[in-house]
C-alpha cells in the first residue's frame, strides 16, 4: 500500500495536470455521426508560419475508458506539442456512459459501485478509435495542410496509451476482428504514456477499478475478447514503440507496462521503455512539467 507521502504527492500531481485552462483547437472534423465521433486539429506554433512537413502527433486521451473524462483534459498537453512545432490531432471516441446496474456488477469483485459508469463500451470505443484513424489522413490534409502524415506518431496516455498500442497493431488482429487491417498503419511509432498494455496484469492489479474488466464486456467476454483487445496478445507487431512510464504511478503501476515490454522481448520485439525516477500519473501530459518534456523529446526522436 501506498504510503501518505505517495498519495500526496500523487494528489498533487493530478491537481497540476488539471489545473490548466482547457486550449480550444484551430479546427474539428467528424469521423461519425455521434458527438463523440470528432477530432480537434492544433496546428504547430512554431516554425515559419505556413511551413510545410510538420510531424502530425495523434492524441488518444486516457480516463479508465469512461465518459467522465473526455479530451478536453488533454487540451493543454495537445497544445504543449503544437507549441513544440508539432501539428496534433486529438481524437475523441465513445466511453462508458451509464451506471452499472447490480447484474452487471455480480462477480465484478471489488472496485466499482453501481454509481460508477463502466469502463468502456463494446464494441464501440474499438470502433471509433479504429474509424478515427482510417479517416485521419484526409481530414488531416484538410484541417492542417502543414502536417506531414508520412511522419505520425500516435500517442495517448493510460486507457488512451492502450487504445494507442491496440491501434498500431490492428494488423496482427485476429482474422475475423472487424478492425483488422491488411498492412501496418502508416506510422512512425508509438510512444505509450503510463499504458494500461497488459489488460490481464492491470485487472489483477486492479487498475481503475476494475476498469479492464468492463471494457472487455465482464467476466463473461474477458477471456475471448482479449485477443481482439490487447496489446500485449497483439506481439510482434513491427511498429516501433517507446513506453514512457513514471515509476511512482500509482494510477497504473509500472509492472503493466513492464509486462508489455518483458512481452515484446520475448516476441523478438525491441520496445523502448523509459522509466522517470519519482514521477507519478499524471505529469506525463502535464506541460509544466520536466516529465512532460521527456515525453516530448520521445515523440521528436520518432517522428523527425
Amino acid at each position: 500500500m501506498p504510503d501518505d507521502a505517495a498519495e500526496a504527492r500523487a494528489a498533487a500531481e493530478e491537481e497540476s495536470a488539471f489545473s490548466h485552462p482547457a486550449v480550444d483547437p484551430d479546427a474539428t472534423a467528424a469521423y461519425g455521426d455521434h458527438p463523440d465521433q470528432v477530432i480537434d486539429f492544433y496546428a504547430p506554433r512554431t516554425g515559419a508560419s505556413g511551413a510545410s512537413g510538420a510531424p502530425l502527433v495523434v492524441v488518444l486521451h486516457g480516463g479508465a475508458w469512461r465518459a467522465r473524462y473526455d479530451r478536453r483534459h488533454v487540451t493543454p498537453f495537445a497544445d504543449h506539442l503544437a507549441r513544440a512545432g508539432f501539428a496534433v490531432a486529438n481524437v475523441e471516441y465513445r466511453r462508458g456512459g451509464e451506471p452499472l446496474i447490480p447484474a452487471q456488477l455480480q462477480g465484478a469483485g471489488p472496485g466499482p459501485s453501481d454509481a460508477t459508469p463502466p469502463a468502456g463500451r463494446w464494441p464501440d470505443t474499438f470502433d471509433d478509435v479504429a474509424a478515427a484513424l482510417d479517416a485521419l489522413p484526409g481530414l488531416a490534409r484538410a484541417a492542417l495542410p502543414q502536417a506531414d502524415p508520412r511522419r505520425t506518431v500516435l500517442t495517448g496516455h493510460s486507457a488512451g496509451g492502450h487504445l494507442a498500442l491496440w491501434a498500431a497493431a490492428r494488423h496482427v488482429l485476429p482474422a475475423d476482428a472487424p478492425w483488422r487491417t491488411d498492412r501496418p498503419a502508416p506510422l512512425r511509432g508509438v510512444v505509450a504514456l503510463a499504458p494500461v498494455a497488459d489488460l490481464d496484469v492491470a485487472e489483477k492489479l486492479d487498475v481503475c477499478g476494475n476498469a479492464s474488466l468492463q471494457l472487455l464486456g465482464g467476466h463473461d467476454h474477458f477471456a475471448e475478447r482479449r485477443p481482439y483487445a490487447d496489446p500485449v496478445l497483439l506481439l510482434p507487431n513491427g511498429i516501433a514503440t517507446t513506453l514512457v512510464q513514471g515509476e511512482a504511478d500509482l494510477v497504473v503501476p509500472p509492472a503493466v507496462a513492464e509486462s508489455y515490454a518483458n512481452a515484446a522481448e520475448k516476441a523478438g520485439e525491441l520496445v523502448g521503455l523509459t522509466l522517470l525516477a519519482d514521477v507519478g500519473h499524471f505529469p506525463l501530459i502535464d506541460p509544466a512539467t520536466d516529465a512532460c518534456a521527456v515525453v516530448a523529446e520521445e515523440i521528436a526522436q520518432l517522428a523527425w
